[in-house]
């Protein structure tokens, strides 16, 4: 749905004078002002820059969701995001929000209603991160509502994201994410194709996005330093800088990888970009043929359950917790905007080596009745 050719006028109608403008919806409005003419003029004025900086409010009730959506979409996610990120919110709006909520008008849409929106999507059988997405894009339609005066608070303050946790079983809880064990690594990388294995490497030991992994240059590799630099992603084949300044980041190499990187170089195809990754062409490679041609037939060979690529990189950030790294170098390796994040995501696997901390903290006070409890709790997590 395009918005229409704003078109407006003052005429005299019965005796009095009318403005008659169409909003930023495409909607057309009159408006009776009185008998004088230049009044008329300057308040069809006033309308006009309303609409201009899209704060037009045709008052409560009036505006269905989708119009609203469309505006919001127009309006500041085109001019605000990543072309990636706004064919994300496409997606949301297409597949999900327009479908479930088009027709409603926004000052009835109630966290009640919201609720609803996710069970249902729940019974689709969405995945409870991607309506948790859905909900972020629709808080920020909200926002934006708010904003241009169409409703006076976000109700999505009052609504609860979908946990991630989805069920128990044997006391322990299960989250979303699919993380592969050292021994399921392993297997995974004999079952790449040697061409291949660098990149399933890189992913595994740097937690690296994958479009930050597919716009990867030789020169972001500091050899001296052994450190990798995240200096942009790559989407449709265009390179962009990356999605936050924490993103923006170095990566400590291991020994491993460095030494494979560097025997990579050599087998590397020419690119023009100068690409770690690219296709037998020289360009940028793509995701899908990534995870359909690579990575997937990878998994099968190895017998392996299918993951996704991003669980990769929530696999390297449960290998950085168990070895007992600090959250903070968690966060700056995997390039979280704040620690906040970090802890969101990964702080139910951190609650599983507190135990031992906490055993360590007897040890230092206690001694050797102390040690023997740290070795009880070592030797229960070294059981299946």
């Amino acid at each position: 749905k395009e918005v229409k050719k704003i078109m407006a006028c003052v005429r005299k109608r019965r005796g009095k004078w009318v403005i008659d403008f169409y909003d930023q919806f495409g909607k057309r409005h009159w408006e009776t002002v009185g008998t004088n003419k230049k009044e008329a003029e300057e308040k069809l004025a006033t309308r006009l820059l309303e609409i201009s900086s899209s704060t037009f409010n045709p008052g409560k009730g009036m505006v269905v969701f989708s119009e609203l959506a469309l505006a919001w979409f127009q309006n500041h996610a085109k001019v605000n995001v990543r072309p990636n990120t706004c064919y994300t919110y496409q997606g949301h709006l297409n597949k999900h929000l327009i479908p479930f909520f088009g027709q409603m008008k926004v000052i009835k849409i109630t966290p009640a209603i919201i609720d609803r929106f996710k069970t249902q999507k729940l019974r689709e059988n969405l995945d409870r991160q991607t309506i948790n997405k859905i909900l972020v894009t629709l808080s920020s339609i909200f926002r934006y509502a708010v904003r241009n005066r169409f409703v006076r608070h976000n109700i999505m303050k009052d609504v609860d994201k979908l946990s991630t946790f989805l069920k128990e079983k044997d006391g322990g809880r299960f989250e979303e994410m699919n993380i592969l064990t050292p021994e399921e690594i392993n297997l995974l990388l004999e079952h790449t194709a040697p061409k291949h294995r660098p990149l399933i490497l890189t992913a595994i030991l740097t937690g690296m996005r994958q479009s930050e992994l597919l716009a990867l240059m030789w020169d972001d590799i500091d050899w001296n330093d052994k450190q990798i630099y995240v200096r942009r992603m790559v989407y449709r084949g265009k390179f962009y800088e990356p999605k936050s300044k924490k993103s923006k980041r170095k990566i400590d190499m291991t020994p491993i990888l460095m030494s494979e990187l560097k025997k990579w170089k050599l087998a590397c195809p020419l690119s023009e970009h100068n690409l770690v990754f690219p296709t037998l062409e020289g360009n940028p490679m793509n995701p899908a043929n990534l995870r359909t041609r690579i990575f997937e037939p990878a998994l099968r060979r190895a017998g392996l359950r299918k993951i996704r690529f991003h669980d990769l990189r929530h696999t390297f950030a449960s290998l950085l917790i168990y070895q007992g790294e600090h959250p903070k170098y968690i966060q700056a390796q995997m390039g979280h905007s704040s620690i906040n994040v970090t802890m969101d995501v990964y702080g139910h696997l951190m609650e599983k080596v507190n135990v031992k901390a906490t055993c360590r903290l007897d040890a230092t006070l206690f001694g050797a009745s102390g040690s023997r409890m740290v070795a009880t709790e070592e030797n229960k997590e070294s059981l299946p």
